[in-house]
């Protein structure tokens, strides 16, 4: 019987020898350590050099699979390489070029991780620079900028109003985007989240964290200012009027949305297309022009996301109209449902419906 076994080792055993030649060879290299290997270095023997056993038992477990054995050269955010950090086309978010490349953002509050995420320091110069992951399977943002979204409209110094900020997950990450001379409103009506929200915002100082349901923007009204960009992340049936009741409200003329939109959310019964295109359509009744829509797979199934402008006037066409016409146009644009109409006297008159 070899040493360090007890009587009831048979199957101990057995695991102790399988595990002393695979977790030799794991153990060995370093890397990842081996399923097996680790497995059986705890079960046949992880303190004793020819194999023995661990808790007199011979065959334990020890860790389940042996995850333990994984940390020991891993490059990338958890290893010791080199990381190298590039601009993405859009301002203010970067992509980490390692062994694994990922979307990252610059850390606001260094030192400081939000929802468990991976952080990674860049010496740029004498001064280090903290970036975190940002997960697009846990942010339907980073998933439409991995998709390739062309316009995001979020971008240092912007005001941005977050529909449905949850947890503050992405909305750490907007935070990051815009800095500290931007602004992130975040409205969200459940309160067990909303705690969250505010633990998030007390070390972030661009964040103003709201508790309260986004369909009533008038309670609201006071705390919040115009702003350039809305994103919307609510999945009601009814997230379009939502959006637009606060774009009606808070988003400038010219100011830009980024809607989410989960189908099953709206109508479970419907082709996912068929409710995009009618979202769509409910966004073009409210003065928001959709510009741009894209899918979100492989991140999220039977989701779209919408990029749009709200109420864009050109002003280069409005200067060439008599004063009283300049009047009443941007009057009738700015307060009704209208489109522009192309007149025989070369005069654009709003046409309303």
């Amino acid at each position: 019987m070899r040493p360090g076994f007890s009587p009831r080792g048979d199957r101990g055993g057995r695991g102790g020898g399988r595990g002393g030649g695979r977790g030799g060879f794991g153990g060995g290299f370093g890397d990842r350590g081996g399923r097996g290997g680790f497995r059986g270095g705890r079960g046949g023997g992880f303190k004793s050099p020819d194999g023995g056993g661990f808790r007199g038992r011979g065959g334990g477990r020890g860790t389940p699979r042996g995850r333990g054995g994984r940390g020991a050269g891993r490059g990338g955010f958890g290893g010791g390489k080199k990381v190298l950090v590039e601009p993405h086309r859009h301002e203010g978010v970067f992509i980490s070029r390692g062994k694994e490349d990922a979307l990252v953002t610059k850390n606001m509050v260094v030192g400081e991780s939000v929802y468990g995420e991976k952080r990674i320091s860049v010496e740029e110069g004498e001064t280090k620079i903290e970036y975190r992951a940002w997960n697009p399977f846990r942010s339907k943002l980073a998933a439409a900028i991995l998709g390739g979204v062309d316009q995001i409209h979020i971008k240092p110094g912007a005001k941005v109003m977050y529909l449905g900020a949850a947890s503050g997950t992405t909305v750490s990450h907007v935070s990051d985007i815009v800095g500290p001379e931007g602004l992130v409103y975040a409205v969200e009506f459940s309160h067990r989240s909303g705690r969250d929200l505010l633990n998030v915002a007390k070390k972030r100082t661009n964040i103003i964290p709201i508790i309260e349901d986004a369909r009533h923007p008038h309670k609201y009204r006071m705390l919040v200012g115009m702003v350039d960009v809305i994103f919307a992340d609510v999945a009601q049936p009814d997230q379009t009027r939502i959006v637009a009741l606060n774009a009606h409200n808070f988003l400038k003329n010219g100011g830009h949305f980024v809607i989410s939109i989960k189908a099953n959310c709206i109508d479970s019964t419907a082709a996912p297309e068929a409710v995009f295109a009618s979202e769509v359509k409910k966004m073009s009744a409210e003065n928001m022009k959709p510009q741009e829509q894209l899918t979100l797979e492989p991140y999220e199934r039977d989701h779209a996301v919408v990029v749009g402008i709200y109420r864009y006037i050109n002003i280069t066409l409005l200067s060439a109209l008599p004063w009283p016409a300049q009047v009443s146009t941007a009057f009738a644009m700015t307060h009704t449902n209208c489109h522009w109409q192309l007149c025989l006297n070369s005069y654009f008159r709003p046409v309303f419906r």
